[in-house]
């Protein structure tokens, strides 16, 4: 296959593929890595030793922009080229450039891991080095991470063995952690959202509920999390599984295979889903213990581009592979593939290594952006507890919740905003004083509450307290048996919102068949929402789907 159509919001681009995988892929020789590449958290160097001052301070600046690239975590490759030839160094070399290396690192308060040494002809080393510089208002870095895959691939497995360090009897005891239901355990089943954590300390070491007694001591201890995002794969769950995908915004998805029952119809329906709302993906098959996964590896790649997705996949065996892998995040053109077992424990250290080492997609400079505006977070779940009352949890998506701030919710059924105050929050089931752009939480909300539901939002004193029954988009059908007319009913996904909606006008044509672009206004049929321009939307009614980005609101005037 020498070209793909690749879909962007100007259209239509064609891509080499042929130039692509060259590109990423120079030559198999095991003394070369890929280019170093221009973008990404990735640096080469081939020697650090006794800078002059105006060079050490345009490597200080070098390394600050590495780490602004990788969201507070950078990787430096000493001893080798520019064009990833491995030249190494003697060990005097290698000891002066990891001096030199960790002075630049002192200067930007950062710290450093050395992550492995690899030797080369000629009693040479390279030397692999991890820079972390947590930013400053935060304890550690966060990555959310949403788990995707068919019913009976063995998602819940792999978490309960990941975040509580013991192995599976072959059984399924190590996932019973993660269910939230009874009827969860006694079908095996996820039919809700769970959130699961896993900790990282500064070296690298995994503090998970098996290093740690609870939830506070592993977030206390740790300089990164990785938040899971455990989604049901069963086809009744579904909509469920697109709320939880398109409302928490994960900064990843990883896609998880049975090796037994190979790729089935959920696998490419979470598939679609992820490439629809843009979310980069890896892929975890489980139970290679039970089933080699060679037949899966050939079909994986056939199944990626079935969906209209121009990406390269690399099955990482090795901790070269894992370092191609991870030097890719940026342009988000590879899929990395790994193989696991969670009974013998094969392939789980390269995962974790890979979760120890995978950034998240938000930047500190678009954080610290967001942070600047009014605060807007979006109500994702709710709950009524006895002695507290009220307490909503979702996502920050702007500004920053204190502790005491008064702030508006809505929009109501007549889409007017009431008036709350925030008594205390929790992020992680760890008390906090202060939520920030990009951050979960968990919030108590005062007495005087009388109504709340999913699909609100908290708003800042001062933002536009939008509330709408009509908005307009330009929508892209991806399947549908025959033509979409206006009057078509649908369930619609815009973030946290999940709603029936009509297409009551679909402009410049009498209907539209699958793959078909057009704008489209919709009307909500239940209660107006918050929405703006520029969501994202995903509509889906039986087999029909499709994705669209809002053009036009029209709020209601109160």
């Amino acid at each position: 296959m020498d070209s793909f159509l690749m879909l962007f919001d100007n259209g239509y681009q064609k891509v080499d593929y042929e130039s692509l995988s060259s590109e990423l892929w120079s030559n198999d020789d095991e003394s070369k890595l890929p280019p170093e590449p221009s973008l990404g958290n990735v640096e080469y160097k081939l020697k650090l030793i006794n800078p002059t001052d105006v060079r050490f301070e345009r490597l200080v600046s070098q390394m600050k922009w590495r780490l602004r690239e990788g969201r507070g975590e950078a990787i430096y490759e000493i001893g080798v080229k520019d064009n990833g030839v491995l030249a190494g160094l003697s060990d005097s070399e290698i000891s002066s450039s990891l001096q030199t290396l960790e002075q630049m690192s002192l200067q930007l308060d950062a710290s450093m891991t050395i992550l492995r040494k690899r030797e080369i002809e000629n009693d040479k080393k390279v030397i692999e080095v991890l820079i972390r510089k947590i930013p400053d208002d935060q304890q550690s870095i966060e990555v959310r991470i949403a788990v995707l895959g068919g019913a009976d691939a063995g998602k819940s497995t792999l978490l309960g063995v990941i975040t509580q360090g013991e192995l599976d009897n072959g059984k399924g005891t190590a996932r019973l952690n993660m269910f939230r239901h009874l009827h969860e355990v006694l079908s095996g089943r996820t039919s809700s959202i769970s959130h699961e954590i896993l900790g990282f300390g500064s070296e690298g070491e995994i503090i998970n509920y098996k290093e740690a007694v609870s939830a506070v001591e592993i977030c206390a201890n740790s300089s990164k999390l990785v938040t899971f995002m455990d989604l049901a794969g069963h086809r009744k769950y579904l909509r469920t599984t697109v709320a939880g995908l398109s409302g928490y915004s994960p900064h990843h998805a990883m896609l998880v295979i049975s090796s037994v029952l190979g790729i089935v119809g959920m696998t490419r329906e979470h598939l679609a889903l992820t490439i629809a709302l843009e979310v980069p993906f890896f892929v975890v098959i489980t139970k290679i213990d039970v089933s080699p996964p060679d037949s899966i590896l050939k079909e994986l790649q056939t199944t990626i581009q079935s969906v209209d997705c121009l990406k390269l996949t690399l099955v990482v065996r090795n901790r070269d592979d894992l370092m191609i892998a991870c030097s890719n995040q940026p342009s988000e053109q590879l899929v990395p593939i790994f193989c696991v077992s969670n009974v013998t424990g094969e392939g789980l250290e390269l995962l974790t290594q890979f979760l120890y080492l995978v950034s998240p997609r938000v930047s500190i400079k678009e954080r610290e952006l967001l942070e600047q505006d009014l605060c807007e977070f979006q109500i994702d779940e709710t709950f009524r507890i006895p002695e507290l009352g009220t307490v909503v949890g979702g996502l920050l998506l702007k500004g920053v919740i204190r502790e005491g701030i008064e702030l508006m919710m809505g929009p109501l059924d007549d889409g007017r905003y009431q008036s709350v105050k925030i008594s205390s929050m929790h992020r992680n089931k760890v008390p906090c004083k202060s939520v920030k752009a990009s951050q979960s939480a968990s919030l108590q909300l005062n007495d005087s509450v009388q109504y709340v539901r999913k699909g609100m939002v908290l708003l800042g004193l001062g933002k536009n307290m939008i509330a709408t029954w009509f908005f307009q988009a330009t929508v892209n059908v991806l399947y549908h048996a025959s033509i979409i007319y206006s009057g078509f009913q649908t369930t619609v996904h815009i973030g946290n919102i999940r709603q029936t909606a009509i297409m009551i006008g679909i402009m410049s044509t009498d209907g539209i068949h699958t793959n078909d672009k057009a704008s489209v206004l919709f009307r909500f049929v239940r209660r107006p929402e918050y929405v703006t321009v520029g969501m994202r939307l995903l509509f889906r009614e039986g087999q029909a789907k499709g994705i669209g980005k809002i053009t036009q609101i029209f709020p209601l005037e109160m």
